[in-house]
């Protein structure tokens, strides 16, 4: 099966270098000199990169194929895709299409909450995708603290979330007559 390792960005400069959006937790062993990328859209690749750098936590490179400025505008948006027979299992770390279709169980009493439904990739961490049975989609940080089980092999994840975060929290509140205000001694 083939993974998004990175999305290509913005060219920089004008020797055909350009920025990625990773999208692997190893960087450092996935983009090397000589490393070779099938492409989405396939039209696009393979790439191979030639040069590879990094600057305040970002990573450029530059492909055999795109020689100049010009050539890797038209690279952008593209994605970098390797094969998943190559990986090893991480432990801790799951594709999207392990996550997709995921029973979503709240951690106190194991109601379902919903399905994950994607996976969203931010700067901090990545976010999960999960609608909920009113067919809400709500992002949940992909965190331990909120996500602290996740069992592929069950077919669910388990949530711990912030008061707040999940619409159907709101219908698990119980409201005293206190907080409500409805007491009134005088």
């Amino acid at each position: 099966m083939l993974l998004t390792v990175a999305r290509i960005g913005r060219a920089h400069g004008l020797r055909g270098e350009v920025a990625l959006d990773v999208r692997t937790d190893a960087p450092d062993e996935r983009f090397v000199v000589g490393a070779r990328f099938v492409t989405e859209p396939a039209s696009a690749g393979p790439l191979e990169v030639v040069r590879v750098r990094t600057a305040q936590g970002r990573w450029y490179v530059t492909f055999a194929q795109a020689a100049d400025r010009t050539a890797v505008e038209a690279l952008r948006g593209v994605d970098l895709l390797v094969d998943t027979d190559e990986d090893e299992d991480d432990e801790d770390g799951w594709y999207q299409h392990e996550l997709v279709g995921l029973r979503v169980e709240h951690v106190a009493d194991g109601r379902v909450l919903g399905e994950v439904v994607g996976l969203e990739h931010l700067p901090a961490h990545d976010l999960l995708v999960v609608r909920e049975p009113d067919g809400a989609r709500t992002l949940v940080p992909f965190v331990e603290a909120i996500v602290p089980v996740v069992d592929v092999p069950g077919g669910r994840v388990v949530l711990d979330p912030p008061g707040g975060l999940l619409a159907a929290d709101a219908e698990h509140l119980v409201v005293s007559d206190e907080t409500r205000g409805d007491a009134v001694e005088g």
